[in-house]
């Protein structure tokens, strides 16, 4: 690509638009700290223009430039909504400058109530997928008994695993094994369905040219069924990690003393909505990291049927 394609682009516009905003006098009269925001989009632009130069496809740099530039459309109404025409309810809606702040001033608390929450996902959502995968892949491979797991599957499946949270902390030692169990739930039920749907599907002349082979039972499962299941594998455990966060950020927010949940509860029960948006920012950010992450291994593990 040319230094035109790659640089001469609405998102540097929009650069310049948020910094000519800020000349608009503040109709606030406390601190907007617009200083940090300066500082936040400046180095977005930084880094958007030395990924820029390592960009090979045209579509992927498209991308990435649309996903910034919605950052700096998003920035520039969030601006002028609040500190510079006072449209919004500060209360409610501060400038993203304080935002900024408080960002900095907490990112100690807001880095060990992202490590607790993670842990807490990968816990319940690895067990789940250790379990439901082998248990899938023998139920499926049975005609009969994958028949009636799958009826089983959808109805116990279709019942939301917080109702199980009073059970839980009944009769689990701590709330964070509680939050595990709820992940486990959350994401047992989807892989397991995945799983069955998959070899239950596999074609045919697969399964005959195996046995042709005299491949024995567990070859069979593991490496036949497996790999032949692992699309929609993928579609249960992507269902199961969606649900998890929703369900780990709810849990959180009814007893734990950790975590993002608890971070924004915390504080919105004492009216700071500053911090409040910093942990709903903080968790879309985790959940869109986390889902890129997913989304690489499912393509690296499937990249045979590109």
């Amino acid at each position: 690509m040319t230094l035109k394609k790659r640089y001469l682009r609405v998102v540097h516009a929009l650069f310049i638009v948020f910094l000519l905003i800020q000349l608009i006098p503040d109709s606030l009269t406390t601190d907007t700290a617009a200083a940090y925001s300066i500082w936040f989009v400046v180095g977005v632009e930084v880094l958007t223009l030395i990924i820029s130069a390592f960009i090979k496809k045209p579509v992927s740099l498209n991308l990435f430039v649309d996903i910034v530039g919605f950052i700096y459309g998003l920035l520039i109404a969030w601006t002028l909504a609040t500190a510079k025409f006072n449209l919004l309810k500060p209360a409610l809606f501060p400038p993203p400058g304080r935002v900024f702040a408080q960002f900095i001033e907490d990112y100690d608390k807001i880095l060990v109530n992202i490590q607790s929450s993670i842990g807490i996902i990968l816990q319940g959502y690895l067990l789940a997928i250790a379990v439901a995968v082998p248990l899938g892949l023998f139920l499926g491979w049975s005609a009969r008994l994958g028949s009636a797991a799958t009826y089983i599957s959808k109805f116990l499946g279709a019942i939301p695993p917080i109702v199980y949270i009073p059970y839980g902390i009944a009769l689990l030692p701590t709330f964070r094994s509680v939050s595990v169990f709820v992940i486990f739930l959350a994401t047992f039920w989807p892989v397991l369905a995945g799983t069955m749907s998959g070899v239950m599907n596999v074609e045919k002349k697969t399964i005959d040219s195996a046995k042709v082979l005299n491949v024995g039972p567990f070859t069979m499962l593991f490496s036949i069924m497996l790999p032949a299941s692992l699309q929609q594998i993928f579609i249960g455990c992507n269902q199961g990690l969606t649900v998890s966060f929703v369900l780990l950020t709810s849990a959180e927010m009814i007893g734990a003393q950790s975590g993002l949940g608890y971070y924004i509860k915390n504080y919105s029960d004492f009216g700071d909505y500053t911090r409040t948006i910093i942990g709903l920012i903080v968790v879309g950010i985790v959940i869109v990291i986390i889902s890129f992450i997913f989304n690489s291994i499912q393509k690296f593990l499937l990249r045979w049927k590109q």
